[in-house]
C-alpha cells in the first residue's frame, strides 16, 4: 500500500478573518505614530480623545461595526483637521496660495498627491507620526504651482 504524503494531512487555516474584528472595546488605533485605545462609553454625546484613549459613544454591546464606523469617522474628521493645517502652514511657508484638502479613501496610491483643485491625501495618513506628515506635505505643496512674483516684461504699462 502506497503511504500518503504528511504536507497532504496539514490543514490550512483557509477561513478568511473577518476584518471587523478586531473592532472592540481595548482595541488599538494606529494615531500620529502612535497608539490609541478604544473605550465605549454611553456617558459620552461625542467621540473624545483623552490622553491615549479614545472614548466612543457607544454601548459596551456594540456592534464590531458600530465600533468601526464612529473610531474611523472620528480619524477622518481628525485628518480633516491635522491635514488642512499642513498643508496652511506648508502652503505659507512656501510662498504659494492655499490649496484645497480632498480626503482619498482609495483601496490604493499615494499618501498625497497634487491635482488642479488642490491637494488629495489618504485619511490614514493620520496614522503616521508628525514628522511624516509635515514631509509628505511639504513634497506636494512644492509641486503645486507658485504665483509670478516678477513683473511681466511684455504688459503695456
Amino acid at each position: 500500500m502506497k503511504t500518503r504524503n504528511p504536507q497532504f494531512a496539514l490543514r490550512l487555516d483557509t477561513a478568511a478573518q473577518d476584518p471587523d474584528e478586531r473592532w472592540h472595546e481595548g482595541a488599538v488605533l494606529a494615531y500620529l505614530g502612535s497608539a490609541l485605545t478604544l473605550k465605549l462609553a454611553t456617558d459620552r454625546k461625542q467621540a473624545r480623545l483623552e490622553g491615549q484613549v479614545l472614548h466612543l459613544p457607544l454601548p459596551p454591546e456594540a456592534s464590531a461595526r458600530q465600533v468601526r464606523d464612529a473610531a474611523e469617522a472620528w480619524l477622518r474628521s481628525e485628518a480633516k483637521r491635522i491635514l488642512a493645517a499642513t498643508i496652511a502652514r506648508q502652503a505659507e511657508r512656501q510662498g504659494c496660495p492655499l490649496p484645497i484638502l480632498h480626503l482619498s479613501f482609495a483601496a490604493r496610491g499615494s499618501w498625497a498627491q497634487s491635482e488642479a483643485k488642490g491637494i488629495r491625501c489618504h485619511w490614514r495618513l493620520i496614522e503616521q507620526a508628525p514628522a511624516v506628515i509635515e514631509q509628505v506635505i511639504a513634497r506636494v505643496v512644492a509641486t503645486l504651482a507658485h504665483p509670478m512674483t516678477t513683473p511681466d516684461l511684455f504688459s503695456l504699462a
